[in-house]
């Protein structure tokens, strides 16, 4: 198995695999802590179903780079569903599930209407699952995912205190003078561009197990914000690459294999949570 693996990663397109989803799986993790204390976990899967409707539409237009449609549209939907849910007359989860459900529907319809491919049904699979999407990135499309992975990192590094502050008590950060509004906007954007890069890793319908799993399974042994999101981050990228080894090894589908971990990995972590505290 160790010199069938050896062999696999001579070939370019499993570095590019291992590369990225280490990459997404870090990224995920740092913000799905924020996320998960605030309730907003779902936020993704809203997010995950625009996408994959700006994705259908630039199928259609017949764009070869995808991402010049599906990121701003992404972030712009972030930003509107921020402040849609702090209306009184549609709250949050009701504005997630009404972007959600409205975009996946939308998308899959174009898909339907003027697809052009012969394996619709393919298609529409490969890009809710994440079938084999991760193995089919270009040397720019890992460029790029680089360089927005860094980007995330770095604005979580820098403005971690007002991240922490808003996560545990936005009213008081806005008492205090702190402008919580600019971080919340923020912390959207971060998400809609972690969304974006992770639909090729795991699929529109899976993203949100990257962002939610991590984080509950480090709250099962930690409690400090800080020591979370560092076992969050480090159980993520363990995941991520053992996913995409097992996927590629045993031929399963590589989203929903590193899910299966995600979830073997919470299931450990509980289980050594109750162990420990008896």
């Amino acid at each position: 198995m160790i010199d069938k693996l050896i062999n696999y990663l001579q070939f370019p397109f499993v570095r590019y695999a291992l590369i990225v989803g280490v990459l997404i799986a870090l990224c995920s993790s740092l913000l799905g802590v924020t996320l998960v204390l605030r309730r907003f976990s779902f936020i993704g899967d809203g997010l995950s179903h625009v996408a994959f409707g700006a994705t259908a539409i630039a199928a259609v237009v017949g764009l070869s780079n995808n991402f010049a449609v599906v990121l701003p549209v992404t972030v712009v939907s972030a930003i509107i569903l921020l402040h849609t849910g702090r209306n009184t007359k549609i709250k949050g989860d009701a504005a997630i599930a009404m972007i959600s459900v409205g975009a996946l529907a939308f998308g899959y319809l174009l898909m339907n209407i003027f697809s052009t491919s012969a394996n619709v049904s393919g298609d529409v699979c490969s890009t809710l699952f994440g079938s084999v999407s991760i193995l089919t990135l270009t040397k720019d499309e890992v460029i790029l995912c680089i360089v927005l992975s860094v980007l995330v990192m770095l604005v979580f590094v820098l403005f971690y205190n007002k991240i922490f502050a808003i996560t545990f008590d936005e009213s008081f950060s806005r008492a205090t003078g702190m402008k919580t509004g600019a971080y919340n906007l923020l912390v959207a954007v971060i998400t809609a561009v972690i969304i974006v890069l992770a639909m090729n890793l795991v699929g529109s319908l899976l993203i949100s197990a990257l962002v939610i799993f991590p984080a509950l399974s480090a709250m099962r042994l930690f409690t400090s914000f800080k020591s979370v999101t560092v076992f969050s981050a480090i159980i993520s990228v363990i995941c991520a690459f053992l996913g995409i080894v097992i996927s590629i090894l045993a031929g399963t589908p590589t989203g929903s294999t590193i899910v299966a971990v995600d979830v073997a990995a919470f299931a450990i972590c509980w289980l050594t949570g109750l162990l420990l505290r008896r």
